[in-house]
């Protein structure tokens, strides 16, 4: 009897021992996972240690979007620090599994200047990261359930950008001809507004036509017209279709068209029309994404006396 409570005993501290290393073992790797949490940017090494589909979610959000439109979604980029110019210190507080192949960590956050100081008064704030056994390695599999704000952001954006494919479509294939044309035709377009019914969506904006060639490494225009005013879309084979434009007039008639078609929407078109600086930034983000998504060795673009307007460094 006394022998089997001596291996009882014995049992049961082996057990402690081998959950006590085993939750070691977790934090330490939690530790290691830390250096990866996407700070600005995705590290391209980040790969080796996260799951699959994390990674690719995260590589569709900081590499394969429009820039502007995560910087419009500070989280994307900064997940622990802000734009502040702070560096993430970790710590590991501790890890619970979840089940045999699943595991959070807490991990404890100090925002440190670059020399590694820190403010005395600044909290320390407590996040979530998700651990996943694949293989026999622990990988990252989530952070503070910043995958499925990804997801959710990723889907918004396909279908935002199907939306404006078939607005650019529409422009280039009935008001483009009209113009003297070039090599790329490439429409800027300005929401202003959008309205979803049940069987089509109507989108007010503000949009330019522009013809270029290619000289180089620079687009040149050969045309360019602006035009604005309500487009209707439709759902066509599952997906979108612009299938008319009414537009303001011109002259004498352009103020009180405008003001029918934009209706409650008028003031934000207005606003939005007669900021130049406005239109040249959106032109310019709308032309690097035109230039990246059809790998063009395109650096520049030019109008006719102007001079060259650099694409690859925004404003």
């Amino acid at each position: 009897m006394a022998m089997n409570k001596i291996l009882c005993a014995f049992a049961a501290l082996t057990v402690m021992t081998a959950c006590g290393n085993k939750e070691e073992q977790l934090c330490k790797r939690a530790a290691e996972l830390c250096q990866y949490i996407p700070d600005h940017e995705l590290q391209e090494q980040a790969k080796d240690f996260m799951t699959a589909d994390f990674y690719a979610v995260l590589d569709t959000m900081f590499n394969h979007l429009p820039e502007h439109e995560a910087m419009d979604h500070e989280w994307l980029h900064y997940f622990v620090t802000s734009n502040g110019g702070t560096i993430a210190d970790y710590e590991v507080a501790g890890v619970k599994m979840t089940d045999d192949t699943h595991a959070v960590a807490t991990i404890k956050v100090r925002q440190k200047w670059e020399d590694g100081s820190f403010d005395e008064n600044t909290d320390i704030e407590e996040h979530q990261l998700y651990m996943e056994c694949v293989g026999g390695q622990w990988l990252m599999s989530d952070f503070d359930g910043h995958k499925q704000n990804c997801i959710r952001h990723i889907e918004i954006n396909r279908k935002e950008q199907a939306l404006r494919n078939a607005m650019s479509d529409y422009l280039v294939k009935a008001i483009g001809v009209r113009y003297r044309q070039g090599q790329l035709c490439i429409p800027t377009l300005q929401i202003v507004a959008e309205e979803e019914m049940a069987e089509k969506t109507l989108v007010w904006c503000d949009c330019q036509v522009t013809w270029y060639n290619v000289a180089g490494d620079t687009l040149k225009t050969v045309s360019s017209g602006n035009h604005s005013g309500c487009m209707t879309i439709l759902q066509k084979d599952g997906r979108p279709v612009a299938t008319a434009f009414e537009q303001t007039s011109d002259g004498a008639s352009f103020l009180p068209s405008a003001k029918r078609i934009f209706g409650k929407h008028y003031d934000i078109f207005q606003n939005m029309s007669s900021n130049q600086n406005v239109r040249e930034a959106a032109r310019k983000e709308q032309l690097q994404e035109y230039v990246r998504r059809h790998q063009l060795n395109i650096q520049y673009y030019q109008d006719h006396g102007g001079p060259a307007v650099d694409l690859l460094h925004l404003d």
